[in-house]
């Protein structure tokens, strides 16, 4: 039997019981920004001090720490609790769809909308019901963590090195990391597990910038409005109808192209705002396209305000400097019996901004797909696979020859 298939029954139990627990985040400017992600983040404290792990703790923010103690470096393990805001996250009721054979599974998902689907015939697939996302995005990365640590608090026989676990909240709002204490945490290193499909190992991020624009109006009673009324709802729509639509867009761009994305609008007779998410994995050219919002906007209305916020920024440069971490992930993919690739996400995770923070955190693949939406999925098999490559990944760093290999920079190293 292959670690995976040990390890497969606990990680889609303990899935279950966690993607059944609403922890939606809000956009809020609390922290954590709903008390209802306190209610998995308490789960977890009360879980992980049932398996033996030390150290643990549960922060103001709904942080959850704790320490599986080994040899070799500390090994940071990361997930966030919270699920995207973006789709109906409550009431989510899981279905195991059983050797999958193909077809639809909820309205909409099929091998034809999800091409990677059509490769998991005979895989067990997990969906939610159709009405609310799965909450794969990023409970999977909880799950393999936590079946990880308890396979190897179970087995002491087995040479691991010291891991700190680290359960974040509001990751889906950019604010996962706003209260993360480097130092409070303690590790050399980490690893989000926060990725999608199997084998891909992600070294890569958008920059991000969220800009909003208010438009200023000035309203008086619409029967007597001639000459006098600025209506600034049809300033906001003037200046989104003047974005991009071939190009430049989320719908219209893949890889590495960057994008310009109005993500709401609000407001009513006095000023109307448009939020916009400004996205590449070039710095120079992210700061082209806010360039080109600002233009669009005081062309519409030379009165227009900006509010900017520098949400994180690309982990490649950082990541580059310490490519040890990086090939740690490969070879712990191809221990778990797969063939790794490093891959850029289109998106950003805590690892963006912790690793700009100074601790180095690549992105390791959980089996998810289509987050954010209710048409997400997640094959049993896939969180298996992931949650052994998580358990051959700290047995690496324990091992003195390997890790010694590496730090001298005679190892191999894979790049992009």
């Amino acid at each position: 039997m292959s670690l995976a298939d040990e390890l497969q029954a606990d990680t889609l139990e303990r899935f279950l019981r966690y993607v059944r627990v609403d922890t939606q985040s809000a956009y809020t400017d609390s922290r954590p920004s709903t008390e209802r992600q306190l209610d998995l983040s308490r789960l977890l404290r009360d879980e992980l001090d049932g398996l033996g792990l030390e150290e643990i703790e549960l922060t103001e923010q709904g942080y959850v720490f704790a320490t599986l103690p080994g040899s070799g470096p500390t090994v940071g393990l990361i997930a966030h609790v919270d699920v995207s805001p973006d789709a109906p996250g409550a009431g989510v009721q899981p279905q195991v769809h059983e050797g999958y054979q193909g077809g639809e599974l909820v309205a909409g998902l099929s091998p034809e909308t999800s091409p990677l689907l059509g490769q998991r015939l005979g895989h067990d697939i997990v969906t939610s019901d159709g009405t609310t996302l799965l909450g794969a995005d990023d409970k999977a990365g909880v799950a393999e963590i936590m079946s990880a640590v308890s396979y190897l608090g179970a087995h002491p026989e087995i040479e691991h090195a010291t891991v700190r676990v680290g359960f974040t909240t509001d990751e889906e709002i950019g604010h996962g990391t706003d209260h993360f204490d480097l130092g409070r945490f303690g590790a050399d290193f980490a690893y989000t597990a926060d990725g999608a499909e199997v084998g891909e190992v992600e070294n890569e991020t958008f920059s991000a910038i969220e800009l909003k624009i208010t438009f200023p109006g000035a309203f008086v009673h619409p029967g007597v409005a001639k000459g006098k009324l600025v209506n600034p709802i049809k300033l906001a729509a003037a200046f989104i109808e003047k974005l991009p639509k071939d190009t430049l867009s989320p719908e219209t761009t893949e890889g590495k192209e960057g994008f310009v994305h109005p993500l709401s609008i609000s407001g009513k007779a006095e000023s109307c705002t448009v939020t916009v998410f400004l996205r590449d994995h070039d710095d120079d050219e992210l700061a082209a396209h806010e360039a080109l919002v600002r233009r669009l906007a005081t062309e519409t209305d030379p009165d227009a305000s900006f509010e900017r916020w520098f949400q994180y920024r690309n982990m490649r440069a950082k990541l580059d400097e310490v490519p040890h971490v990086v090939e740690a992930a490969l070879e712990a993919t191809r221990r778990a019996g797969l063939e790794p690739r490093v891959a850029s996400i289109r998106g950003g995770t805590d690892g963006s901004r912790l690793t700009e923070k100074g601790l180095p955190t690549p992105n390791l693949y959980t089996g998810g797909n289509e987050y954010h939406s209710v048409r997400e999925w997640i094959s049993v098999q896939d969180m298996a696979v992931s949650a052994a490559t998580i358990v051959e990944l700290v047995k690496l760093w324990s091992e003195p020859e390997w890790r010694d290999r590496q730090l001298s920079g005679s190892g191999s190293t894979s790049s992009q």
